[in-house]
């Protein structure tokens, strides 16, 4: 049988914790996110989150159903500090890649929590907010619902993909990231060009580049054809 959640208003202790601290449902999604950036995705259990917290672990079940309720409250959190950190101009396009650029930048401030919840739909308040925000931004630029969703679900995923796949890089050990990201100069600058000659042609550029995001790049091309379908609908809707 699932543990009973106990509503926001009941859960506040009598008692502070060993460490003098009121807990709270943000108290533990912050905690949860330094646990996980002491001690990687796989460190994050009810034990070591408890002991962070100075509470007996069985505590946390009187705000969380249980860890997987807790990962997507940190989802949440990390959609929520985007939000935050983002302010609307009136132009849809500008508009879009700053909420872009600022989601994957939340992720990527907490790579392990980000590869922990980049793939999880949370169902939270924040992030439902995220959500209408996007879509709120296309449908207000004039794209009819089906194309409306259509940008938002390649948008939403564009960017989440993208902070899975970089926040995986910056989760490695400092070691095996400059391990990889010399290996742009150690062994693709060195191939022959008489067997690889384009890698060999674009060696200098692909050292340059390969070690960065290619999100914005990629971010710019979908809003790019996002607006390149809008003004060919209303050119064509001109009479």
């Amino acid at each position: 049988m699932a543990k009973q959640v106990v509503p926001e208003s009941a859960r506040r202790r009598r008692r502070p914790t060993q460490r003098g601290t009121v807990l709270s449902e943000a108290l533990i999604v912050r905690t949860a996110l330094r646990v996980l950036r002491e001690h990687g995705s796989t460190g994050l259990t009810a034990r070591r989150l408890g002991a962070a917290l100075g509470a007996d672990p069985s505590t946390l079940y009187r705000y969380f159903a249980g860890m997987d309720d807790l990962t997507r409250a940190i989802g949440e959190e990390l959609m929520g500090r985007a939000l935050d950190t983002w302010s609307a101009t009136g132009e849809w396009r500008a508009d879009l890649r700053a909420l872009g650029l600022a989601i994957h930048s939340s992720y990527l401030a907490h790579p392990h929590a980000a590869a922990l919840t980049a793939s999880r739909v949370t169902g939270r308040p924040r992030e439902i907010a995220v959500d209408e925000t996007i879509l709120g931004i296309v449908r207000s630029a004039g794209f009819p619902d089906d194309e409306a969703v259509r940008l938002y679900h390649a948008f939403i995923d564009l960017s989440l993909a993208f902070a899975a796949l970089d926040a995986g890089a910056l989760a490695l050990t400092q070691e095996a990231r400059a391990a990889d990201e010399e290996m742009w100069t150690s062994t693709y600058a060195r191939l022959p060009a008489e067997s690889y000659p384009h890698i060999a042609a674009t060696a200098g550029l692909l050292a340059a580049r390969m070690p960065h995001s290619a999100y914005p790049a990629v971010l710019d091309t979908l809003l790019d054809s996002a607006a390149a379908q809008l003004a060919a609908a209303r050119s064509a809707d001109s009479p």
